[in-house]
């Protein structure tokens, strides 16, 4: 039997390439056993895919009640479109399927991608977790069957090129204009773009692959991406992140509270109510508390620090959308 408390929070890993969510999730659980906690929920805030890396929200205990909230936020994706080759995953594990001379223009790349920002339509990867019939896109697809999926409408809030510093062989010619001529300059020498490195703030459903071949095709060429990392899910930035090396030191003994945040941390924009004893009792037991003076709205109940529950206020009267066992 552990003596220790059993964790509720979020934990956000740094994911590697080569690593799924569902493994990600395994390595957490397995690194808070060998650390001897206490066995408790343990789930994922939105999938990235394994050649995918960044903020990957895991959810700890009562925590796991909020991960549907954080599939539904907004994240921000750094991501390469290497030009030339479309593949039939659209990124660098796939068969490359088309090939094409042809290379845009690095002031076209700039100007694209105000086309591409705000409410788009978008065609999602036939190589995706999507169903089709009840099965996965990507067993379809692998198995050789011809895959349509539904175009979806999704909202790209921001779109431009990646500024600062990185890796040098990721860096897009975006990145480092010195010396450059003005590609606006009509007399000035026309600079093509073999790759470009872009930064995309998206809503949820939003696929960067689909992305990535729709901005190549806009731009008379094909394309597909290289590198693609998640810098921000929900309210989590990679800030906070920790690394695989850290999350097994958790394992070895070192203490978990050095990199858990709370519960409320992944409820960013909602605010607190705090209640009195009577109303907590209530709210804990579903019952309805009324002649609350709030404006209407969803809040964060809480008695003194504990969290009791997510509840909506409606006309003073506050019903719980979902309680915590705390």
């Amino acid at each position: 039997m552990s003596d220790r408390d059993a964790p509720h929070g979020w934990l956000i890993l740094d994911k590697p390439r080569g690593l799924g969510s569902t493994q990600a999730v395994g390595a957490v659980k397995r690194n808070l056993r060998e650390g001897g906690y206490p066995k408790v929920k343990v789930g994922h805030g939105g999938t990235l895919d394994p050649l995918a890396e960044g903020v990957l929200p895991i959810a700890l205990g009562e925590a796991t009640k909020l991960s549907g909230r954080m599939l539904d936020a907004d994240k921000v994706y750094e991501f390469t479109i290497q030009f030339g080759e479309e593949t039939d995953t659209l990124d660098a594990e796939g068969e490359v399927v088309a090939t094409t001379d042809r290379r845009p223009p690095l002031a076209a790349v700039a100007a694209i991608c105000e086309h591409f920002t705000g409410e788009i339509d978008q065609v999602p990867p036939k190589y995706s977790a999507l169903k089709v019939d009840g099965k996965r896109a990507y067993d379809l697809a692998r198995a050789g069957e011809d895959v349509e999926l539904e175009t979806r409408r999704v909202t790209i809030h921001s779109l431009g090129p990646l500024h600062g510093e990185g890796p040098s062989d990721l860096r897009s010619t975006f990145q480092t204009t010195a010396g450059r001529p003005d590609p606006y300059d009509p007399q000035a020498p026309l600079e093509l773009a073999d790759a470009v490195t872009l930064v995309a703030r998206v809503s949820k459903g939003t696929y960067i692959r689909s992305l990535a071949r729709d901005i190549a095709h806009a731009l008379g060429t094909l394309g597909h991406v290289t590198y693609l990392r998640r810098t921000k899910a929900g309210p989590f930035t990679e800030d906070q992140a920790i690394s695989l090396d850290k999350l097994n030191e958790i394992g070895k003994g070192a203490p978990l509270q050095d990199h858990l945040l709370s519960l409320e941390a992944g409820l960013d924009g909602i605010p607190a109510l705090a209640l009195d004893q009577t109303s907590a009792q209530a709210a804990r037991q579903g019952r309805v508390v009324s002649d609350l003076p709030h404006p209407d709205g969803l809040y964060f109940a809480k008695l003194d620090d504990v969290p009791v529950a997510l509840v909506e206020l409606d006309g003073g009267t506050m019903k719980v959308v979902r309680g915590f066992n705390l």
